[in-house]
C-alpha cells in the first residue's frame, strides 16, 4: 500500500496514549481502511480473500500475544490492512512500553534457590579488603570491581556481578520461554483520529484534578496536534489550564492565554510550573527542605561524608532563584494590568503567598513596567500590596469564628461556596450541626460535584473517634495525623446525626443535578468491575502509567499462588552508583504463633523482605544492585508466595521502592507486579524473571521528590492487590510507618465506587438496570470496565 507513513512524533505521542486506553492508533488518513473495517462487519466479512490474514499480520498478532496483548475484530482487520512498515513502528512501540529491550539481568542466578550468604560473608569480605595482604598473595578471586572475594564465602558461579559491592557485570536478554506465561490476555481496540481527539477533549473537560498519567498523555496530545487549533472546550481545572497556557506561550500566542486567567494565583501557579515543573504551587521552602531531607544519609553516623544535606539545600536554593528575559517580563506584566478581578480582591488573591509574590514582583521588573503608559492598573495593584492596604476575607472569618459569632461567619462562608464546603466540617463541630447544614444548603448547588462528593465519601471517617486520617500536605509526604479534637465534645449520638446530615443533604442536591438533565434513555448496564474502581476525586499521583492505566484504589485479583515483584532504573544513564531498593513488609494479624519482637498496629508480628534480609517465610529477593552498568539499566524482583503468607496468618503485604543512594527516587525507574495463574519462569543461566504478558500493573516514576514510595498493598484475606500511591520519607522500608498506609486503605476504601454513582444517576433518572451486557438487545447505555478506562471522561457524571 503506498498510503504515507505517519510522522513519527504524532504516531509515538498518539500511540503511547492509546496504549494507556487499551487501543492502538491507526491514522484517519488511511481512510480506504476505515471503510473497509466498516464494509466488511456489515457484511459479516463475507469474502474470503478479505478474511485470509497476510502473514506480517500474523506475526504482529503473535508477538503482541507474547507481550500479554490480544486484539478484538475491528482492530485486526485494521491491522490487517496496514503497510509493513506501519506494523513493525507498532511491534516496535509495544516493545518499548513493555521495556523488552531493557535489561532485566538480576545479581543473582536462578535466585528462587537461596544462595545462603549471610552478614558473616559481608564482614568477612570486609575485612580481607580492608586489610588487603600486601605481599600480593592471593587471598581469593578478584572481581572487575577490585574486590576480592575470599573463598568459603559468596558463591561466586551463582552471581551476575559482584556480591559485595553489588556492581552487576553480566547481562542478559530476555528469552523466548520467559514470553506468553501470562494467562490473560489485554483485549486492544482501535483508536482512530476521530478517538484520540475525542479523548484529548476529555482531558481538557475533565471535572477533577488530572493525575501524572494524564497530565502527561495531554502534553502528548497538544505536541501531537501542535499544527491545528485546540478544541474549544470549556477547561475547569486549573492544573490543565497550566499545560495548555504552557503550549501556546511556546507557540509564540502569548496574547491567547489572557482569556484563561481569573486572577493573580493563576499568572503564579504558571510561572512556577514553568519554573519547577509542579503544576500546584508548592511553597520553596517545602521544595529546599525536601530536597535536603532526601539527602541525608542513615550511614552518616559511622561516615560523616555520606551526608550530602547541606550541598543539595544549598543547590535547591540556587536553582529555585528567578531569573526572566525582558521579553518575559512584559508578557507577565501585560496578563496582570489587564485581569477583569478588581483590584483590592487581587491584592487579597495574592496576599497568602505574599512572601512569593515579592519575589517574583523583582524578578519579572513588574515595579519597572507599572511606570509605563497602559499599565495604571498594575501599578495601583503594586502600590496596595506592597501598603498592605487591603482586606482579606479569611481573616474576617476567622475573626467571627473565635467570637462564635455564627450568623456573621455563615454570611461571609456563603459568599465563596467552594471554601465553605473545604471548612463544612470543622465548623460543624464549632458551630454545630444545624446552623452550618442550613446555611451550607442555601449555596450547595453552586459547590462543584467533586467536593460534593467528596464530603459525602470521608464524613463517615471524619466523624468518628479515634484513629487518626491520612492527609498529604502540598509538596510533601503522606502523614498519618491525629483527628480533630473537638470530635471529644460530642458523644457518638451527636455524630451519628452529623454524618446522617451530610449525606442526605449531598445525595439529595446529586440526585437533583441527575434528575435535572434530560435522559430518554430507559436501560442501563453497570459492569461488576465498576464497583471496585473509586471515582477519581483529589488523587493527584505522582507516578506515570505507559501501560493500561487504572485509578488509585483499583482492585487487581490475583490468579494464582504467585505475585512478583519487579523494579527497573537506570536505562540511559552512565555507569555509576545509583542505589534504588526493591523490598516488602509482610504484616502479620494478631495472636500468630512466632517468636518474633516487631510489632505493628494490628497486634501482630511483622517481616521485612528487603536488601537485608533476602529470604524470609513466603518470600524471596533477587539479590542486592547497588551500582548500574553503562545505559542499560538493571533489575530487581522478590517473589511473594501467596499460599504460604495465608498459612502464617499475614494480613497485608506492602510494595515499596526506596533511594538508599542519595537523593529522591531516579527519574524513569519503573516498579509493578507479575500475576498468572501458571507457574512464572525464573531464567537459571541469568536469574531473568520478567515477563512482559505477566504484568499486572506497572507505574513509571517521573520528576518527583520522592525518597521512598509504596506503590501497592496485597490484601492475603481479600485476594487482591490494591494499586496506590503513598510517599514517605525513608531511606529503607523500616522507615515506612505501616499506621499511615491502613490510615490510607481506610481512606480509599471510603471513596465512593464508580458502580455507586452510577446506581445513584440511575435511581434520579428512573434507568432500570440490566444485569447482563446482551450484544444482541443491548441497554441504552452501557457502563463497561474499557468505559472507565477513560477517567477523564468518567468525571462527566460529575455533573455541575
Amino acid at each position: 500500500m503506498e498510503t504515507t507513513l505517519p510522522t513519527t512524533t504524532k504516531f509515538s505521542h498518539i500511540s503511547s496514549v492509546a496504549v494507556r486506553n487499551e487501543a492502538i492508533y491507526v491514522m484517519t488518513d488511511f481512510a480506504q481502511i476505515n471503510d473497509k473495517i466498516n464494509d466488511k462487519l456489515g457484511d459479516k466479512i463475507s469474502n474470503a480473500e478479505d478474511k485470509k490474514l497476510r502473514q506480517t499480520t500474523s506475526v504482529l498478532i503473535a508477538n503482541l500475544a507474547k507481550l500479554g496483548y490480544g486484539v478484538d475484530e475491528k482492530l485486526l482487520t485494521a491491522l490487517n490492512n496496514l503497510p509493513t512498515n506501519y506494523q513493525l513502528m507498532i511491534a516496535d512501540k509495544f516493545k518499548t512500553i513493555m521495556g523488552v529491550n531493557k535489561n532485566w539481568t538480576p545479581l543473582v542466578k536462578g535466585w528462587d534457590t537461596p544462595t545462603g550468604e549471610d552478614i558473616t560473608d559481608h564482614l568477612i569480605t570486609w575485612f580481607v579488603n580492608l586489610f588487603a595482604d600486601k605481599n600480593g598473595k592471593n587471598r581469593g578471586t578478584t572481581l572487575a570491581c577490585g574486590h576480592t572475594i575470599p573463598a568459603n564465602t559468596f558463591p561466586l558461579e551463582r552471581y551476575n556481578g559482584c556480591p559485595f559491592c553489588g556492581t552487576p557485570f553480566k547481562f542478559g536478554e530476555l528469552e523466548d520461554a520467559n514470553f506468553g506465561q501470562g494467562s490473560k490476555l489485554k483485549i486492544l481496540s482501535l483508536w482512530a483520529d476521530k478517538e484520540a481527539k475525542a479523548y484529548f477533549e476529555d482531558l481538557l473537560t475533565s471535572q477533577t484534578a488530572l493525575d501524572a498519567t494524564q497530565v502527561d498523555s495531554l502534553q502528548k496530545m497538544i505536541e501531537a496536534y501542535k499544527d491545528e487549533e485546540l478544541p474549544k472546550s470549556e477547561i475547569k481545572m486549573k492544573e490543565t489550564l497550566m499545560v495548555v497556557i504552557s503550549h501556546l506561550v511556546e507557540l509564540g500566542k502569548a496574547q491567547k492565554a489572557q482569556v484563561y486567567f481569573k486572577s493573580p494565583v493563576d499568572v503564579m501557579r504558571y510561572l512556577w510550573y514553568k519554573h519547577t515543573g509542579f503544576l500546584q504551587i508548592v511553597k520553596p521552602k517545602v521544595i529546599v527542605e525536601r530536597k535536603a531531607k532526601n539527602n541525608k544519609h542513615i550511614g552518616s553516623v559511622i561516615v560523616p561524608n555520606l551526608d550530602k544535606s547541606a550541598v543539595a539545600k544549598l543547590t535547591a536554593k540556587t536553582e529555585l532563584k528567578l531569573k526572566y528575559s525582558r521579553k518575559e517580563c512584559f508578557m507577565v506584566a501585560s496578563w496582570l494590568n489587564n485581569l477583569e478581578m478588581n483590584v483590592d480582591t487581587m491584592c487579597e488573591a495574592m496576599h497568602p503567598k505574599r512572601e512569593m509574590w515579592v519575589r517574583f514582583i523583582r524578578a519579572l521588573r513588574l515595579a519597572e513596567y507599572s511606570r509605563k503608559a497602559g499599565f495604571e492598573k498594575l501599578k495601583t495593584v503594586l502600590d496596595k500590596f506592597y501598603n498592605e492596604d487591603y482586606q482579606v476575607w479569611q481573616s474576617k472569618v476567622d475573626a467571627y469564628r473565635l467570637r462564635t459569632d455564627v450568623e456573621k461567619t455563615m454570611q461571609l462562608l456563603k459568599q465563596r461556596p467552594g471554601l465553605f464546603a473545604r471548612s463544612l466540617f470543622a465548623n460543624m463541630l464549632w458551630f454545630g450541626k444545624d446552623d452550618v447544614l442550613e446555611a451550607f444548603s442555601e449555596v450547595i448547588d453552586k459547590v462543584p460535584a467533586r467536593l460534593v462528593f467528596t464530603l459525602n465519601t470521608y464524613a463517615e471517617t471524619y466523624f468518628t473517634k479515634g484513629g487518626t486520617r491520612a492527609v498529604k500536605p502540598l509538596g510533601g509526604t503522606n502523614k498519618n495525623i491525629p483527628k480533630n479534637q473537638l470530635l471529644s465534645l460530642y458523644d457518638e449520638e451527636g455524630l451519628k446525626s452529623m454524618k446522617k446530615g451530610i449525606e442526605e443533604m449531598c445525595i439529595l442536591a446529586m440526585k437533583k443535578r441527575f434528575a435535572g438533565q434530560t435522559n430518554k434513555n430507559k436501560t442501563i448496564f453497570i459492569d461488576p468491575m465498576l464497583f471496585k474502581i473509586p471515582v477519581s476525586i483529589g488523587d493527584r499521583s505522582e507516578t506515570v502509567q505507559d501501560m493500561p492505566s487504572a485509578l488509585m484504589g483499583t482492585r487487581f485479583d490475583i490468579e494464582g499462588d504467585t505475585v512478583r515483584l519487579f523494579m527497573q532504573w537506570g536505562e540511559g544513564l552512565k555507569a555509576q552508583h545509583l542505589d534504588m531498593d526493591l523490598s516488602c513488609h509482610v504484616a502479620y494479624k494478631p495472636n500468630v504463633n512466632n517468636s518474633q519482637k516487631d510489632y505493628n498496629q494490628y497486634g501482630g508480628f511483622y517481616e521485612i523482605c528487603s536488601y537485608s534480609n533476602l529470604v524470609i517465610d513466603g518470600c524471596k529477593h533477587s539479590g542486592d544492585i547497588r551500582s548500574i552498568p553503562e545505559k542499560v539499566g538493571t533489575a530487581e524482583y522478590i517473589d511473594i508466595n501467596v499460599a504460604t503468607l495465608r498459612k502464617r496468618g499475614a494480613k497485608y503485604v506492602t510494595f515499596t521502592c526506596n533511594a538508599y543512594s542519595n537523593g529522591a527516587i531516579t527519574p524513569n525507574l519503573v516498579v509493578g507486579w507479575m500475576n498468572s495463574k501458571f507457574p512464572m519462569k525464573i531464567s537459571e543461566k541469568t536469574g531473568v524473571a520478567y515477563d512482559p504478558s505477566c504484568v499486572q500493573h506497572q507505574v513509571r516514576i517521573q520528576k518527583t521528590l520522592t525518597k521512598g514510595l509504596v506503590f501497592g498493598i496485597l490484601d492475603i484475606d481479600a485476594n487482591e492487590i490494591v494499586w496506590l500511591e503513598l510517599s514517605f520519607q525513608g531511606q529503607v522500608v523500616g522507615q515506612l510507618n505501616t499506621k499511615g498506609v491502613e490510615a490510607l486503605l481506610e481512606k480509599l476504601n471510603a471513596k465512593l465506587s464508580i458502580g455507586n454513582l452510577l446506581l445513584l444517576k440511575a435511581e434520579a433518572q428512573n434507568l432500570e438496570i440490566v444485569e447482563t451486557n446482551d450484544t444482541e438487545n443491548p441497554a441504552d447505555e452501557i457502563y463497561s470496565k474499557e468505559w472507565a478506562m477513560n477517567t477523564a471522561a468518567v468525571t462527566k457524571l460529575l455533573v455541575d
